[in-house]
């Protein structure tokens, strides 16, 4: 009867290991560089809160990423000087390739998001978001979203949306995005 007993609990451990989901994959890395605006307007009224908002879109954009779980969003601080030299050498990083690139080897990141805003007027805006993979070249993943209106809150809702986005169809798809 111990035996037996002893076999029913092996076999009900089993089932239940057998069962169970496997772990979730671990969240790629990814960089974030920082966001840029392309204004041909250049509205001195408005320049300070737009330098601002880019930011502090940044910071909202890795803080949503990470907070969501689809990407592990890497630390770009050391690369600060291979950026700063991209930057002087290209008007736009979204628009160089190898320059995301550049910036993904030198932090080990297979993967590295560009974003922008293009700021049509006061009133129309959209932000636009690239992620590249370093090791094919691939575009893995382009997205842009509408504003309405060169606010804070515009600016926010519309990071928020994209976010949001990737990670719902990253829990329907877990390639999306990769």
């Amino acid at each position: 009867m111990h035996h037996l007993l002893l076999s029913w609990a092996a076999a009900a451990l089993l089932a239940v290991a057998a069962s169970a989901s496997p772990a979730p994959p671990a969240a790629p890395a990814l960089v974030v560089l920082d966001v840029e605006i392309v204004d041909e307007h250049h509205n001195p009224a408005t320049l300070a809160d737009q330098q601002r908002r880019l930011a502090e879109a940044g910071v909202q954009l890795r803080r949503e990423l990470a907070d969501a779980g689809v990407y592990r969003v890497v630390d770009s601080a050391p690369a600060a000087a291979l950026v700063e030299r991209l930057r002087s050498q290209q008007e736009y990083l979204y628009r160089c390739d190898d320059c995301a690139d550049q910036v993904g080897r030198a932090l080990g990141a297979r993967l590295v998001m560009t974003a922008w805003v293009q700021k049509v007027s006061e009133l129309i805006l959209n932000v636009n978001l690239q992620i590249r993979d370093v090791d094919t070249g691939r575009l893995v993943l382009a997205k842009s979203a509408d504003m309405r209106g060169n606010r804070d809150e515009s600016w926010r809702r519309a990071l928020h949306f994209l976010v949001r986005d990737i990670a719902e169809k990253r829990a329907r798809d877990p390639g999306y995005g990769l």
